[in-house]
């Protein structure tokens, strides 16, 4: 059985999707398993929160890393013996294409990580193995990107078809830009192993122009 695991804001956000058709009858046929976890079970504080403001200025909110971290570290630090990948929706990933589909077959456990909002607290891309995005275009958030990933891995699994698994769709966008990294509390993030995650300081400086300069650097451009 494959396995799906999705770490979200919004648990019932792919409820209805995930129950018609193919992917419905995958699952009582248990070719393949869908979890949505909701990320706000590691959530900080009385009110669970799992997204701040974010240093250096600007609108929107962050998804903080504690959060995401403790998720990982319960999901992943499972006796289990199944492989496992972890993925984050990023629009900096890599384009998402029919070749990714099928390289991720060879995993048994898929967990995607669904960013909201403005993103991601970057440091959280220490403890992932790729980041994907599925297109130049702007989300409200990543649980479209997670269930495009999860229909497009499960319809080449054997018995999901059943007789009609011949089909074979590549694309590739366009070159596009995507933006700086983000950052929000804590200013240091101590991991079990008691490794120092900081805050780049040019956050924390107060300087808008030099924080301005900093992010025009920082941004990419992918195809």
């Amino acid at each position: 059985m494959k396995h799906f695991t999705i770490l979200t804001l919004f648990p019932d956000s792919l409820t209805s999707y995930f129950a018609t058709s193919i992917i419905k009858r995958a699952q009582e046929k248990k070719h393949i398993r869908i979890r949505m976890i909701d990320l706000r079970r590691w959530g900080m504080g009385r009110y669970k929160h799992a997204d701040d403001k974010p240093y250096g200025g600007g609108v929107g909110m962050v998804l903080m890393i504690e959060p995401l971290y403790k998720a990982l570290h319960a999901i992943c630090n499972r006796r289990i013996k199944r492989t496992q990948r972890v993925i984050l929706l990023s629009a900096k990933g890599k384009h998402f294409t029919q070749v990714d589909a099928r390289r991720l077959t060879n995993y048994d456990e898929l967990i995607c990580i669904c960013g909201r909002y403005e993103g991601v607290d970057e440091r959280i891309t220490k403890f992932i193995d790729e980041e994907i995005s599925i297109g130049d275009y702007v989300l409200t958030g990543g649980e479209l990107g997670a269930a495009v990933i999860t229909d497009a891995v499960a319809r080449l699994l054997p018995g999901v078809l059943g007789k009609d698994a011949s089909s074979k769709d590549e694309s590739f966008a366009k070159i596009g830009e995507v933006e700086y990294p983000h950052y929000t509390r804590p200013e240091v993030f101590i991991t079990r192993e008691g490794k120092k995650l900081h805050v780049p300081k040019i956050l924390l400086s107060g300087d808008h122009k030099k924080i301005a300069a900093w992010r025009e650097k920082k941004k990419k451009f992918c195809s």
